[in-house]
């Protein structure tokens, strides 16, 4: 059976300020973004009807948008509420949201001022990124040949669309060896994230993260973040080395699509899932509001 492209879909889009059908929403072929990348975008996801993080996320495409050069021609107020009548509209309760900004088809070659800046908002209902047995087992990642680029070499604290071509091709060539992910590092040789999703080590009872300075600093790591420190454990953002992963105990991605997900191998690094894991799982499925704690009202 075919699986059903991105394309040739029902429902509706939110274009450059109105409802479309799904269908109906059609890009040029000499757009600027598919040329040269000119785009940013948002992972955004809905639990039970209500949208996680929605103004952080959109704050978040604002300033990508603004380190490339580009202004967004509605307010953040208006994609908020684009998103919340996008869901409606699609009859989406669980499921994601994609705002993304990108340069059109006004002029084409390397300088675009003048090009007009587009916006569309989609949804669709996705499960978890990895399934479930792979989530509760630990998932494996592959190391990347791929390395994230300096800061002074590209706008590496967007969420740019460019910036993820590494991505998929680390993302292809561990799938090919039957990983589920790969890990990136950075320039320097230090560890920097997984393909779509940040990175944690529990050493000895303390979590260690690699400091956000060349790469997203990702809305559901700072969730996280917070939720550890909630706990009572210590949490500590510095420069990593590959080779202190031989010190963890454990370790685990966060992302939007990931949510938490254990990690048991990095290619020659074993780590076994822990408490801290699923209590950082279970604190982080009740704060995005997919599962309802349980001492809350009934």
């Amino acid at each position: 059976m075919t699986a059903q492209t991105f394309d040739d879909r029902d429902g509706h889009i939110w274009f450059n300020g109105a409802l479309m059908p799904w269908r109906d929403v059609k890009v040029h072929v000499l757009t600027h973004a598919l040329h040269y990348a000119s785009s940013v975008f948002e992972g955004v996801r809905c639990y039970n009807g209500k949208i996680f993080k929605l103004e952080e996320h959109t704050e978040r495409l604002f300033a990508s948008a603004k380190m490339l050069d580009m202004e967004i021609p509605f307010t953040p107020d208006v994609l908020n509420k684009a998103q919340i009548e996008v869901l409606r509209a699609n009859n989406i309760t669980d499921g994601y949201l994609r705002p993304i900004a990108w340069r059109g088809s006004e002029m084409m070659g390397v300088s675009a001022q003048s090009s007009k800046i587009n916006v569309g908002i989609a949804c669709w209902v996705w499960p978890s990124y990895f399934s479930l047995d792979a989530r509760l087992a630990g998932i494996r990642l592959q190391i990347s040949e791929w390395r994230r680029p300096a800061p002074d070499t590209a706008p590496v604290r967007a969420k740019a669309a460019g910036l993820y071509m590494i991505c998929t091709l680390s993302k292809h060539a561990a799938e090919r060896a039957g990983y589920e992910d790969s890990l990136l590092l950075d320039w320097r040789g230090l560890i920097a994230e997984a393909t779509g999703a940040n990175i944690f080590f529990v050493m000895d009872g303390e979590i260690h993260t690699p400091k956000a300075d060349v790469f997203l600093d990702g809305i559901t790591r700072r969730t996280v973040i917070d939720l550890a420190k909630k706990r009572g454990y210590k949490v500590i953002e510095r420069q990593m080395k590959p080779e202190e992963m031989l010190s963890a105990q454990e370790c685990f991605l966060t992302g939007t699509a990931a949510e938490v997900t254990p990690v048991r191998e990095i290619g020659p690094y074993k780590f076994t899932p822990g408490d801290i894991c699923r209590n950082l799982m279970a604190d982080y499925d009740v704060a995005c509001g997919k599962v309802i704690a349980k001492d809350s009202a009934a």
